[in-house]
């Protein structure tokens, strides 16, 4: 049975995403082996959307308050490109991941499977 997702992060600069999501969003993670961290992401949900274009995937980040959870990850020295957008299914920010881009960060305004 499957038990877990298994999510990848590609970054021009793996050492400094890791260092972001074990330092900045604080995740809980293992060292598989030689500093190479894989991180327990908490409760998840997928979702199937039809393509516009080849199919592709992409990774969000959810949160219960948007304006609370930038704040203190602006304390810990995270960075978003934009504003607030409000996006009809939830309320969004783009969060820059050094080295990986950035990954949307939104507060669900749609019911969620993980509860």
């Amino acid at each position: 049975m499957i038990t877990a997702v298994h999510t990848l992060v590609y970054a021009e600069d793996a050492n400094a995403a890791r260092a972001f999501f074990r330092d900045v969003l604080c995740w809980p993670n293992v060292d598989a082996h030689d500093g190479w961290l894989i991180f327990r992401t908490g409760p998840s949900e997928l979702g199937v959307h039809p393509a516009e274009g080849p199919p592709r995937h992409e990774i969000s980040l959810m949160c219960d308050d948007l304006a609370a959870t930038m704040a203190e990850l602006s304390g810990r020295g995270a960075e978003f490109a934009g504003e607030i957008a409000d996006r009809g299914f939830g309320l969004c920010a783009e969060l820059r991941i050094p080295g990986a881009g950035t990954m949307l960060l939104y507060e669900p305004r749609h019911p969620v499977a993980y509860e």
